[in-house]
């Protein structure tokens, strides 16, 4: 397996350097930015396996920064923000994040969600099905090369994104629990005081509602989890 590779875009010197030494000791590859201009600039020209983006930088930053790189590589990003910053979290996930980690955090834990969104990177689907694709009328999924199609409009979507996706329709009519999606999507436990999972439902339900689809397809099924019907 390739050593991965971790931009990171903060701007505390000290921080920034802690993690990536502590990165490092673990054997990734890891590059640092200072600054959000520079931070843009380096990932959009290079090919990394994860982005840790800090929200509060100079020169541009890190919502303006996770909403370019969107536009054109779904590359895993983990916000950083500040500790109760509830807004910035979920101004986040609607811009596309992956995940987020507030200040001041712990260590092991950052590492436990690095190594969690790297695995769900590079393995983004859990095989529910043996087929590598999931056509249900207008809307494919194609596994092998991530994309989403509706009425062959294509809908770009985050690994975690499609994740979510894949398994809500792999079990369509059935609903899903937020503790098995936790589980088999985000990769860890459920916490009633984590929006996360409903940030990244309401997203996808955006961008395939923007490709034409109807919202009632994609249920919210209060108190239980979600539905695709």
């Amino acid at each position: 397996m390739p050593i991965p590779h971790i931009l990171i875009i903060e701007d505390d010197a000290t921080l920034s350097d802690q993690v990536a030494r502590l990165l490092e000791e673990k054997g990734f590859n890891t590059q640092q930015c200072l600054d959000g201009q520079k931070g843009l600039l380096s990932a959009l020209q290079n090919s990394f396996d994860l982005i840790l983006l800090d929200v509060l930088l100079p020169s541009l930053n890190g919502f303006s920064i996770l909403n370019q790189i969107r536009r054109v590589k779904q590359t895993p990003i983990m916000m950083i923000t500040a500790c109760g910053a509830e807004q910035e979290r979920i101004e986040g996930y609607r811009k596309g994040a992956d995940d987020y980690l507030p200040k001041p955090f712990n260590f092991t834990e950052m590492m436990l969600r690095i190594e969690a969104l790297l695995r769900r990177s590079q393995h983004p689907v859990e095989r529910v099905t043996q087929s590598s694709q999931l056509q249900i009328g207008q809307l494919h999924l194609n596994r092998s090369k991530q994309q989403v199609f509706f009425a062959d409009k294509s809908v770009e979507l985050t690994p975690i994104q499609f994740r979510l996706l894949w398994v809500l329709l792999a079990n369509q009519h059935e609903v899903m629990s937020k503790a098995f999606l936790y589980h088999s999507v985000l990769d860890r436990p459920f916490s009633r005081y984590d929006r996360s999972l409903d940030m990244h439902v309401s997203r996808v339900r955006k961008k395939l509602v923007e490709a034409g689809m109807s919202p009632e397809r994609l249920l919210t099924m209060h108190g239980k989890g979600y539905q695709f019907t």
